[in-house]
């Protein structure tokens, strides 16, 4: 076993709750990208990571986004 098969696996769901009105829906995160920007389907505000951050599920999510949770660069 590898170093990278013995690391707990990643959490790949996650609730995006928009800022602007509250709404939450369950969403699967990619594991080979980032997600920049993220419509709400409730009132269809644009997000987007806020300053520091690499993707909106680490913004607006539940759960951060595996590259984070695994304790890797996201999206370099």
């Amino acid at each position: 076993m590898t170093t990278d098969e013995s690391r707990s696996p990643s959490i790949l769901e996650s609730v995006l709750t928009c800022p602007h009105c509250g709404f939450a829906k369950r969403e699967t995160m990619p594991l080979d990208a980032c997600l920049f920007f993220y419509e709400c389907l409730s009132c269809k505000t644009l997000l987007r990571p806020n300053p520091g951050d690499c993707c909106v599920f680490c913004s607006f999510g539940s759960v951060k986004c595996p590259p984070i949770q695994q304790q890797h660069g996201c999206c370099g």
